[in-house]
């Protein structure tokens, strides 16, 4: 034992030499205390030392953050930097803690394999494994210790970005309910300060404009030519892709309910969404050629924002409305009442537009609160007075239909609705609580408008989506005459084009929502992160972008196998003259190939953790090998079947009752086609576990047989002959081997014959067979040869009526007791016997 311990260090120290520093370095550990080691281990370029380094970068940005929120207690939109900053260190932190994860088990791995120190009384260990060991044991130390404070500082993010949400909701709600008292003294303020407002936003004005004419002509000029024209590629796209859905076309007198809700969702659709492109890259383009000084930036950005507004529902009021067509109009309103409203909506979003222009003024110019306070006041009684006029209204169209007739009134749960909604923006202004009204007549204008839009988009996409209703439009006639698509796609595409419309009404129509409702579009862009990255159910987190990449990815690999199925079948397989049954093999088997793989990249690019689900695989996995076994046999069976192939595409087989000419053989069963043209699928386990005769296994060359009986009057080496003569001038009939003509037997009435001979096809037998048969006929009644008919030979005997008689009289009973009607029965049948048959053959 003693020298074999001597060998092993030996053996260990020449590795040492030739390793070179490492192992030095950690000999020179090993030769400390176990604890030294732990602690003083020089761990600088492992992952976990890197990992520390960030983790302390990491607990001084969320100190950092902390300090920003106890500073920005107030400011809504700094805590929504914040808070975005936070959940960027939380995914930061948990990336940290992922990371670390492979480097763990490595090291799991490798003590696993070393094992644990020799104990007392067992042989020491060499030097170098007892120097790992504790290095690999003082690095999963410093990774447990990590991987807690990554714990320890998510829990402290998450908590931050909680009180984050929590201080926001509460500054949302202190906005919204915060009372000023209405006073005439109040009132005397505000114009006070409007007048100075005034006056002071006249003289910005009107310098920003001297300084930007004489310095900014070109930077202004610029902008705008930059901006109309990405409105203008943006519109004259829109109108090349969906003109016909635009414009009504006056000439149609009843248009249809599909093109009356499609023209009115993509026309306020896309033409806000032009003019919204023209004001944003304006807005974009004039900061970014610096036309805009930082007082007066805030106030051109309200006033597109205005314009953008009132724009809108102007698009929203002619779309929904139409004031000026009747046979256009959505909702069932007079003439009269169609304006009305239209108006009415109008002049609550420019009351709202205004308001809010004038309070990004005020904001600029630095004006009072009293000022802000009192426009917005007016603001909600105007708006709460025109919403109490139009309850009045009759803006409801009239029995006989006939638009231009006086219109009838609201329905009388909507007209104190209106009245209700009204008042209470009214009474909550003079209240004093003015963010209130100002919010709620805010959103009963634009919020209104969006989800009106919304839903005329959900009744569009419904409409275009029922059976057979896509194929009246536009659209549906196009792809008709430019693809020769048939009714049944078009009803196809309508469906997909439905689902379309649904995604660009939700996708355009819930963040406007949102963003009405105070959200920021940091908040968007954090819901959209999250829902598209992760999604948890339970404890598995769902990837949406993961999982429409691991689709695609499918979807491009199986296409990629089709491709490659085709390319190697049409120009490898078949200009190599490859056997019909062995493309058929490869084909399939990369068909099956390219599945799987298709499936494997698209879940591994999904970041479906299948592990998660191999509890409930193990729980079900008896119940789905009972249930499946049959298919799983047939599965295994076919992979034998296409590997093996003791049949192939295009052989005539023989399989209990099926027999015929394989057309098809899958995984599961195999297709037969018989020579009535019935197909017939077998399962392939029956295939492997039964008898298959296969005609044409090795190659298509088989036999024929033709059998010839004649009478006994024929010369037999004559037949013979004649036989082998016609065989002979037929010239699918091969010559080796060469036919053979078998006398086989003495027949009851004939001398039989058999003609064997061998086709190189055996699909040309029936044709051969049927040709020979009619010159074996013909040739026969030319030399007089006689094909027999069957025959027999009927003998008839015949007795005296006396002998019977006689023979009856003479039967007695055997015995006293025997039945009279047994002895009656028997004297009847010697009574009914009156001829002896005989039948030779």
């Amino acid at each position: 034992m003693r020298l074999r311990t001597i060998l092993l260090r030996t053996i260990i120290l020449m590795t040492l030499a030739f390793a070179g520093a490492h192992f030095e370095s950690a000999a020179a550990l090993a030769q400390e205390p176990q604890t030294q080691v732990a602690a003083e281990t020089p761990l600088a370029d492992t992952p976990s030392n890197q990992a520390a380094k960030e983790i302390e970068k990491a607990k001084v940005q969320l100190g950092s953050l902390q300090d920003s929120v106890k500073q920005n207690a107030d400011n809504d939109d700094a805590l929504v930097g914040i808070a975005t900053k936070a959940d960027e260190l939380s995914r930061a932190v948990i990336a940290i803690s992922v990371n670390l994860r492979p480097r763990f088990d490595q090291i799991k791995n490798r003590l696993g394999e070393i094992g644990d120190p020799p104990k007392d009384g067992q042989p020491p260990e060499a030097e170098i494994v007892t120097q790992e060991r504790n290095a690999l044991a003082a690095e999963r130390a410093q990774i447990n210790a990590v991987t807690g404070d990554a714990e320890n500082l998510s829990i402290a993010v998450t908590k931050l970005v909680n009180e984050i949400i929590e201080m926001r909701r509460r500054l949302f709600a202190d906005t919204l309910f915060r009372r000023t008292e209405i006073s005439v003294s109040v009132l005397d303020d505000a114009a006070g300060a409007f007048v100075h407002e005034v006056s002071e936003f006249s003289q910005a004005l009107s310098s920003w404009a001297a300084f930007v004419w004489k310095f900014k002509r070109f930077p202004l000029f610029a902008a705008i030519f930059l901006s109309l024209a990405s409105a203008l590629i943006l519109l004259s796209g829109s109108y090349r892709l969906f003109g016909a859905y635009l414009r009504r076309d006056e000439a149609v007198e009843n248009p249809s309910y599909i093109g009356r809700l499609s023209i009115a969702f993509w026309s306020t659709l896309i033409r806000t969404l032009a003019l919204a492109v023209l004001l944003v890259t304006s807005f974009f383009f004039l900061n970014s050629f610096n036309v805009l000084r930082p007082d007066i930036a805030p106030v051109v950005g309200a006033l597109f924002g205005t314009i953008g507004l009132v724009y809108f529902v102007g698009r929203f009021v002619n779309a929904i409305f139409a004031p000026h067509e009747p046979h256009w109009r959505l909702v069932k309103l007079s003439n009269l009442g169609a304006r009305s409203i239209g108006y009415c909506l109008l002049a609550m979003a420019i009351v709202n537009g205004l308001d809010y222009l004038f309070g990004a003024v005020s904001e600029a110019m630095g004006s009072p609160l009293v000022l802000t306070v009192v426009r917005s006041l007016i603001a909600a009684l105007i708006i709460g007075v025109i919403l109490i006029a139009a309850s009045f209204g009759k803006p409801m169209l009239a029995r006989s239909g006939d638009p231009d007739a006086p219109g009838r009134h609201w329905p009388r749960g909507m007209a104190i609705i209106l009245r209700v909604v009204g008042a209470g923006l009214i009474v909550t202004a003079l209240a004093g609580y003015v963010g209130l009204a100002r919010f709620v007549a805010t959103q009963l204008i634009i919020t209104g408008a969006v989800v009106a839009t919304m839903y005329v988009g959900l009744l569009s996409g419904k409409a275009i989506s029922r059976q057979e209703s896509f194929g009246d439009t536009f659209f549906a006639r196009f792809l008709t005459r430019r693809f020769n698509l048939g009714p049944v796609a078009i009803d196809q595409v309508g469906l997909l084009v439905g689902l379309a419309i649904y995604a660009v009404a939700l996708v355009v129509g819930v963040p406007l929502i949102l963003l009405l409702w105070g959200f920021h579009v940091q908040d968007l862009q954090l819901i959209a992160y999250r829902l598209f990255t992760e999604v948890k159910l339970g404890g598995i987190s769902i990837s949406l972008l993961g999982i429409c990449t691991g689709i695609l990815l499918f979807a491009g690999v199986y296409l990629l196998s089709r491709w490659l199925q085709r390319w190697l079948d049409s120009n490898v397989m078949a200009r190599s003259h490859v056997d019909l049954g062995v493309r058929n093999s490869v084909k399939t088997g990369i068909g099956y190939l390219g599945v799987g793989m298709a499936a494997i990249i698209g879940v591994s690019s999904a970041g479906i953790d299948l592990s998660s689900l191999a509890l409930v695989a193990s729980a079900l996995s008896v119940g789905i090998g009972f249930g499946l076994q049959n298919i799983v046999s047939n599965f295994v069976s076919g992979l034998i079947l296409l590997v093996e192939r003791p049949f192939k595409v295009g052989d005539h087989v023989v399989s209990g009752t099926a027999e015929g000419i394989v057309k098809r053989i899958s995984v599961r069963a195999t297709e037969i086609e018989t020579f009535r043209k019935q197909s017939i699928i077998v399962p392939n386990s029956d295939l492997i576990n039964g008898l298959v005769g296969n005609w044409t296994h090795r190659n298509r060359i088989g036999r024929s047989e033709i059998a010839v009986s004649v009478s006994y009057d024929a010369d037999p080496q004559k037949v013979m002959d004649i036989l082998l003569e016609l065989t002979a001038k037929i010239p699918l009939v091969m010559r080796n081997p060469e036919p053979h003509v078998e006398f086989l037997r003495f027949g009851a009435y004939s001398l039989d014959f058999e003609l064997r001979f061998f086709l190189a096809d055996m699909a040309d037998g029936m044709m051969v067979r049927n040709n020979l048969r009619i010159e074996i006929l013909r040739r026969f009644k030319d030399e007089g040869i006689e094909i027999p008919l069957p025959q027999s030979d009927l003998t008839i005997h015949r007795e005296a009526p006396a002998a019977i008689a006689n023979e009856a009289r003479d039967v007695r009973p055997s015995s006293a007791d025997r039945a009279a009607g047994e002895e009656e029965h028997r004297v009847r049948q010697l009574r009914g016997r009156t001829a002896e048959v005989s039948l030779k053959s």
